[in-house]
């Protein structure tokens, strides 16, 4: 069983993986996090010393990786749906639930985050706006479910997640924990 969220930098995916990861009792993953500890450095070191297609090439293999042998919750980054072959096997290995904010929601959140380097830009909330039309149609194509994620709490969040993918018959460990 394997639980993927993908959207936007931002939109909660790291979070929400993590809580319901801890409410199902299932391990939870970050694929960032797992780039920066096989690296051995920040993405935004690796962005500023090699680029961003080489961060790719390394994300696409991480995400090949996980998504063979990791059983339980995977945060993606926010690129992680660039890449075609990324898409497909995401789709194919999981049940991919794509956390739908918009730009604002997104610049609210991370206006004071600087360890986002697609974000170190003039205008990061235009950059959001760009980011969201480049990838909404790539997230959509992955997703299996779509969850908008507004304001509600990160515990209304998991609520809705668990219970939508129930609805399209995923079997979880049944959600006893709080």
């Amino acid at each position: 069983m394997l639980i993927i969220f993908v959207g936007l930098p931002g939109s909660g995916k790291s979070t929400i993986g993590r809580q319901m990861g801890r409410r199902l009792g299932l391990p939870f993953l970050d694929s960032d996090a797992v780039i920066e500890q096989r690296l051995g450095c920040s993405i935004r070191e690796l962005f500023e010393r090699e680029g961003e297609e080489r961060f790719r090439d390394i994300e696409q293999s991480v995400l090949d990786d996980l998504s063979h042998h990791h059983h339980g919750v995977l945060s993606t980054g926010g690129g992680s749906v660039l890449r075609e072959v990324n898409r497909k096997h995401l789709r194919e290995r999981g049940k991919v639930v794509y956390l739908r904010s918009t730009p604002e929601e997104v610049f609210r959140r991370l206006k004071h985050d600087v360890n986002r380097p697609l974000l170190q830009v003039p205008d990061p909330l235009g950059r959001l706006r760009s980011l969201f039309n480049d990838r909404d149609p790539l997230y959509l194509e992955t997703a299996h479910l779509v969850i908008e994620t507004g304001r509600p709490s990160v515990a209304a969040l998991i609520n809705t997640v668990i219970a939508k993918l129930e609805l399209v018959g995923f079997d979880s460990p049944r959600t006893v924990r709080t």
